[in-house]
């Protein structure tokens, strides 16, 4: 009798124990249930729904469109531009279309000295320290360089990739070239001038209506929201995409020069299963081209992510916000780089446009040197990949980076692995 009341006990605690276990799991399905009954959808992601929270930080009301005094301040406001891309996208050639402009103070890669420091940090707790830089410097402060140069003595001769810089090697500062005479800056003439305090380069800096950095650090542009939000800064995005497949072709050919940075890409915030499998090198013969070819899986999520965070941004960030295909720029050069300037409040001019078109209408692929702007054969700049890329590498970058190419609207090649 006893062996039967201590069963029947066994049974009613096993079936309280399982209601209670049950009761968060039926609240759960019946507000997922509503939610789905009242038209909402599931967050595709908590970072990208906590950064689309942002657009609406500090308004209460919801109300996403401009006031006629913000309109009015961003429109006479000095304009700052920042050219978001990634390694081997053709980032260079983008930015040296603003170099040549003569309303324009540009600034080449000027975080490559915090992750050259910083290093072996990773990609993603560098990205708070990046957004703060570019607001510095947008600002034309520049004292903020000092923290990662290692040393209190900063000159001209030192940042913003000088050789090549308009504003460095053109006068006041140089008399080397002039401002608005459009051309390429040979460097070994501009390394010939003199040093110069970087309080003279702030001062030129302020002269200027619109400033430009161009870089590759800001992986997510969800960092920036915080700067796009603030009308005294007037922030436009111009984000430069490239087809994957040339984009990792052009990486491969500069695995050696890229690997440190690959690594710390690798090591980025979003530490799961499937990134840190990536950090395990394939082909153990050659890590440095396995380290390249992964990191590309991760920029292209990263890529994804700012299409989607575009997508459900509000009016006023979408007309502050410019998308521009590599291969558009190079195939209809004068088109686009007249559409840039447009976005940016500049004006084009002949001398301009005929220096596009030359840069585009060059012989051959690229230079023995990679990271030197030069004038380029735009079609085989484009198809290059097809054949340098094996189909095991083509199929590989299609797979993971699918999505991607459908939006930009890049067709697979549809290869069999024959």
């Amino acid at each position: 009798m006893k062996r039967r009341l201590q069963k029947k006990y066994i049974i009613l605690i096993l079936g309280y124990s399982v209601v209670l276990l049950l009761i968060p799991y039926v609240l759960d399905y019946r507000a997922k249930s509503a939610q789905v009954k009242h038209g909402l959808q599931q967050p595709r992601c908590p970072d990208l729904e906590n950064t689309i929270a942002l657009w609406n930080n500090g308004d209460k009301s919801g109300n996403t469109t401009d006031t006629i005094e913000d309109v009015v301040n961003r429109s006479h406001s000095k304009t700052h531009i920042y050219l978001h891309a990634t390694w081997r996208t053709g980032s260079s050639f983008l930015g040296e279309l603003f170099n040549q402009h003569p309303d324009v103070f540009y600034l080449y890669e000027p975080m490559w000295n915090m992750w050259q420091a910083l290093y072996p940090g990773d990609a993603g707790s560098l990205q708070g320290a990046v957004r703060d830089m570019m607001n510095s410097l947008f600002r034309c402060d520049f004292s903020v360089l000092k923290l990662y140069a290692g040393s209190s003595n900063i000159s001209t001769s030192f940042i913003f990739g000088w050789k090549t810089n308009k504003v460095i090697c053109s006068e006041p500062l140089c008399s080397a070239y002039k401002k608005h005479e459009v051309g390429l800056i040979q460097g070994e003439v501009c390394s010939k001038c003199t040093a110069k305090d970087i309080k003279e380069l702030e001062r030129e800096c302020k002269k200027y209506p619109v400033v430009v950095i161009k870089d590759v650090r800001v992986l997510d542009m969800g960092v920036l929201v915080p700067l796009m939000r603030d009308p005294s800064l007037n922030l436009q995005i111009v984000q430069l995409f490239r087809d994957p497949r040339a984009v990792h072709n052009s990486r491969l050919k500069s695995k050696l020069a890229l690997v440190k940075e690959s690594i710390q890409v690798l090591r980025s915030k979003k530490q799961t299963d499937k990134y840190k499998r990536l950090l395990v090198p394939n082909n153990r013969v050659n890590r440095a081209e396995s380290y390249v070819a992964s990191a590309m899986e991760l920029i292209c999520d990263n890529w994804l992510n700012d299409m989607l965070l575009v997508m459900n941004a509000p009016p006023w960030l979408k007309r502050n916000y410019m998308r521009v295909r590599y291969e558009d720029l190079v195939m209809h050069p004068v088109e686009e780089l007249q559409r840039l300037y447009r976005f940016s409040n500049l004006t084009s001019s002949p001398a301009l446009e005929k220096f596009v078109l030359n840069m585009t209408h060059g012989q051959g692929y690229s230079s023995d040197k990679p990271f030197l702007i030069s004038s380029r054969d735009a079609k085989e700049a484009i198809f290059a990949w097809r054949e340098r890329l094996n189909v095991e590498q083509i199929n590989y970058v299609e797979s993971y980076c699918n999505e991607v190419m459908r939006q930009l609207g890049y067709p697979k090649r549809n290869v069999d692995k024959t």
